[in-house]
């Protein structure tokens, strides 16, 4: 029988974040992994060809060993912020974690190819052979939140055999031009469908975009690590904060955030009903604000030889055309349930948008900290966002796990030294003689207060 203090089931992004922090954070703890996959890096073993992260690089990965390289891209949307780095980097990367760090340290086990089976037990999806697991201290879930990916999702709508149909992956397979191509799904991934066939100089007018919900974006320029982009960083948090202060209503509120650059649209005469927290930069706006074929009609329900049925209507189309899905949701769970729970650990977002910097959170006060109760408030999850006014509840829970994490001396001093918490390095290295940053950091604490009492009157109305 094989014998470990914690049990990892997953062996992607979220289970690499914690496993490196709890390796920085413990001495002899022994850790063992069970991944279905041939290598770690969970679903981006099988992303598209073209994927990239939606925000800079030096955002991503674990927090011991850095993704980034450090520099601007100097050609494509991307242009002059910080690298983006690509499927196929990041999949050499947590390989490269888990051969040179986690593997050497002698305190990782690390079994892919294998199915979870419960109870202590997993089997290899190769030879079929059943290990037992004598677990010493817990579980840690990391598979939670079923992570749905294009290669493998199953439309929930009608299509005829003699459509083409393809998911986002096999773009990069045509080898015959189409007289055009439908791209379904309104959400970063259909986003991304759209940019790479534009970049690739299919004309606008031969892509069509079927877009069930619109939906409120981040500006890539508002993520950019460094003190050069302290004015659009921090400033984002200030102008947010100051946004929420300011507002009368929901409505006016996501007026503010508009009219401040807390959000973006692709459309300014369309109110998004959506937000997934997607990033995009201005340039891919530009380009997908030059698709004028954008059906809004709700859902697809089936695709027939001649025409695509929807939720309110219906729209040709034709078998010359390729219909590329992307309708895959990235979170397929979004129920939430306490993170510790008592021989089980069920890593979830406790920060918006960076769910590696949640992970190695979680594991540091799992670390540190003895009494479970203590550890959920410390941990409170941050809904994954869906409808628009999600944005709401998840800034609330963030502001509130914030202030947490700001009552303890060592989390402060944790969180500064973390890669993955650039933001809170930006702050504390601003340099104090510059009046614009200081006037910046004097407008996002004094916004901060009244911003809260605000969301909570907001979330109230939402009940």
């Amino acid at each position: 029988m094989l014998e470990t203090d914690y049990l990892i089931i997953g062996g992607g992004a979220t289970a690499m974040a914690f496993v490196d922090t709890l390796l920085s954070e413990t001495e002899e703890d022994q850790i063992l992994i069970i991944d279905r996959n041939h290598q770690p890096g969970g679903h981006w073993n099988k992303a598209y060809p073209f994927v990239r992260l939606h925000q800079p690089s030096s955002f991503y990965g674990v927090s011991s060993s850095e993704l980034s390289k450090g520099i601007k891209d100097q050609v494509g949307f991307n242009a002059g912020f910080f690298e983006l780095a690509s499927g196929a980097a990041v999949k050499a990367y947590f390989d490269d974690v888990m051969r040179h760090r986690f593997l050497p340290s002698g305190r990782v086990q690390y079994f892919p190819m294998s199915n979870y089976d419960g109870d202590g037990k997993f089997t290899s999806l190769l030879t079929g052979k059943q290990e037992a697991v004598k677990i010493n201290k817990k579980i840690v879930d990391t598979t939670y939140l079923q992570t749905r990916i294009p290669a493998t999702h199953e439309p929930n709508f009608e299509v005829d055999e003699s459509i083409p149909f393809i998911p986002i992956n096999q773009l990069v397979d045509i080898t015959e031009p189409p007289e055009g191509f439908v791209v379904i799904g309104g959400g970063k991934t259909g986003m991304d469908a759209c940019v790479w066939l534009l970049d690739n100089q299919v004309p606008a007018e031969r892509i069509s975009w079927i877009v069930s919900r619109d939906s409120w974006l981040l500006d890539r320029k508002t993520t950019q690590p460094s003190q050069e982009f302290f004015e659009s960083t921090i400033g984002n948090m200030a102008a947010q904060f100051e946004s929420v202060a300011q507002a009368d209503s929901i409505p006016d509120l996501f007026r503010l955030l508009e009219q401040n650059g807390v959000l973006t649209r692709i459309d300014p005469t369309v109110t998004p009903t959506m937000f997934h927290g997607a990033t995009v930069c201005q340039k891919e706006l530009d380009m997908l604000r030059s698709i004028e074929k954008i059906i809004r009609l709700g859902r697809v329900q089936r695709i027939t030889e001649s025409e695509i049925i929807l939720d309110h209507g219906k729209v040709p189309t034709s078998k010359n055309r390729i219909h590329v899905d992307c309708t895959a949701s990235a979170i397929s769970n979004l129920e939430i349930t306490p993170i510790f729970q008592g021989d089980r650990i069920i890593p979830q977002t406790i920060r918006s948008y960076q769910p590696l910097f949640s992970a190695s959170l979680i594991a540091y006060i799992e670390s540190n900290f003895d009494n479970e109760d203590k550890k959920n408030g410390l941990c409170q999850v941050v809904p994954l966002p869906n409808h628009d006014t999600d944005w709401i509840r998840m800034l609330a829970i963030f502001m509130t796990n914030q202030y947490s994490w700001g009552q303890h001396k060592s989390i402060r001093k944790w969180l500064l030294g973390n890669r993955l918490d650039g933001f809170s390095q930006l702050i504390a290295q601003a340099d104090r003689s510059d009046p614009v940053k200081q006037d910046i950091i004097k407008r996002m604490r004094n916004n901060i207060m009244p911003a809260m009492v605000k969301l909570q009157q907001f979330m109230k109305e939402l009940k």
